[in-house]
């Protein structure tokens, strides 16, 4: 039944997300309303995310029901009208043997799968070949992309007065507080290391639908990874309570073909606007080409 629910639910999601994206970005991801699940992964490490959540589930239901049970046996047996004597039992030795075995074989059955989990998520499997810093500001994000002569911009939550000109006008794939002007662009299949700092407070870089949450501390470095297998455009969000414009905080990562990256970083370099119009213009194409197709 469990495994019932959950296929329906991300039925219901991923069915939510493709008429969303329909005749766009088919592929891209963003919070829907009502959503219950984790956001489509387009990581190996959020399916890894994913299922450990999953496999969760399968301890918390049945102890949760057992506890349940439990509780409600104990008000009805013992209540004081059915039983005005109470027992003068201290010590079962039965009794204390399982509730000691039981909680230690299902912590040991969740910690090893955990610590597998958490030891994934800080060993890339192959070396970065992209690396970009992302330093937080109150209230946006600054990306410098660490490659010959160096590419440096800001990203700040999408100003409606500023839709039009940035061409952004479909609020079905650039959502209000989540669009940005510039986003933050990566290639397709590609190991990309990102360096997270801040210059005032922590902030938090998340995105969702890659796996990944990682605070940036003023005056230190931490660092994260994600390798995206799906093009699109994602949306993540600052994460970590940084004062008034916390909300206004969005991340965007526009994920693209090697080729389409390699075009636009040579463009960005010399005008960042420009390059990021072509971009848009590119990628829509390719979509209404494909949804023509289908």
């Amino acid at each position: 039944m469990r495994t019932f629910l959950a296929s329906a639910r991300y039925l219901a999601s991923a069915g939510a997300a493709a008429t969303l994206f329909a005749g766009t970005s088919a592929r891209a991801d963003q919070p829907v309303n009502w959503e219950t699940t984790f956001q489509a992964p387009a990581t190996d490490m959020m399916r890894q995310i994913e299922w450990f959540g999953n496999y969760t589930m399968w301890f918390i239901v049945p102890i949760t029901i057992l506890v349940m049970v439990l509780l409600a046996y104990c008000m009805v047996r013992f209540r004081a009208s059915a039983n005005p004597i109470p027992s003068k039992t201290s010590h079962n030795t039965l009794i204390e043997v399982i509730w000691t075995v039981g909680p230690v074989v299902v912590l040991l059955c969740l910690a090893i799968p955990s610590f597998q989990l958490l030891t994934a998520q800080y060993t890339p499997p192959e070396e970065a070949k992209l690396t970009v810093k992302a330093t937080g500001n109150q209230w946006n994000w600054d990306y410098e992309y660490q490659v010959a002569n160096t590419l440096t911009f800001n990203s700040a939550i999408l100003q409606d007065a500023d839709r039009a000109a940035a061409g952004k006008e479909d609020r079905k794939v650039y959502p209000r507080l989540l669009a940005v002007d510039n986003e933050l662009v990566v290639p397709v299949n590609t190991m990309t290391r990102v360096l997270v700092t801040a210059t005032d407070v922590i902030h938090s870089f998340a995105m969702p639908s890659f796996g990944i949450k990682v605070d940036a501390i003023p005056g230190r470095t931490n660092e994260t990874w994600f390798k995206a297998e799906k093009e699109g455009l994602y949306y993540g969000q600052c994460s970590q309570l940084c004062g008034k414009d916390h909300a206004f905080m969005p991340i965007a990562i526009r994920v693209v073909s090697e080729a389409q990256f390699n075009s636009w970083l040579t463009a960005a370099k010399a005008n960042l606007p420009s390059a990021n119009k072509a971009l848009m213009a590119e990628v829509d194409s390719q979509n209404k080409v494909a949804v023509a197709g289908n």
